[in-house]
């Protein structure tokens, strides 16, 4: 037998063994493909974690304080350094929580997975005539506002000068065009944990508490 056939029939003996092969292959379950398979979504790469660069003290009446940012669909703190008026009126001290909340998250923050979603328009002024003792007028129906956003609020005010150190926040919108009741509202472990559940859930306060 010649060298060319040889050869030729060695490639026959080949070829039915990697058609053997694939068939048992294909019989296990087992089956080629060309196109990537799709493993589902990847996983969120936000950490909730801040890495923390040199602590320098914070500059002359200014103090460290939390505020409450968005992250994997939960209110968390974040220390900022906040110029709080001197004299402790709350609605000042407002207002320079709520410009905190405004600000878009630094890029250490952004890094971490951390939003905002307090609208930049959005103001606080301190209580008109009549309204209850330590009530703090939005420029937006507190209901109105984006629910995470509302949470933001009420739980960066608590427990502050905001607040007058208590634990729950009297809120009330403009008061423009119809009455507009304040209502008291809460932060606890439910509203940092699902921000949502803050809209709606303000408790008006009595004409009496004042």
């Amino acid at each position: 037998m010649n060298g060319a056939l040889r050869v030729a029939r060695r490639a026959v003996v080949v070829a039915a063994g990697l058609l053997v092969l694939s068939g048992t292959a294909a019989g296990c379950g087992i089956r080629g493909t060309a196109v990537p398979v799709d493993a589902g979504s990847a996983p969120s790469r936000a950490t909730c974690v801040v890495r923390q660069g040199a602590q320098t003290a914070p500059p002359e009446g200014s103090v460290s304080l939390s505020v409450q940012l968005l992250c994997a669909s939960q209110l968390l703190p974040v220390t900022r350094t906040v110029a709080l008026p001197g004299d402790e009126d709350p609605a000042g001290a407002a207002r320079a929580l709520l410009d905190e909340l405004k600000r878009q998250p630094s890029p250490l923050e952004d890094d971490a997975g951390f939003s905002t979603d307090v609208p930049q328009r959005l103001s606080v002024s301190g209580p008109r005539p009549g309204d209850p003792a330590g009530t703090l007028r939005l420029s937006v129906t507190p209901d109105e506002l984006p629910a995470p956003g509302l949470a933001q609020v009420v739980c960066t005010f608590a427990g502050t000068a905001a607040a007058g150190g208590r634990s729950t926040v009297v809120l009330a919108g403009p008061g423009d065009e119809r009455p507009d009741r304040p209502r008291s509202y809460g932060c606890g472990d439910e509203a940092r944990a699902r921000p949502e559940s803050v809209r709606g859930s303000g408790t008006t306060v009595s004409d009496n508490a004042r």
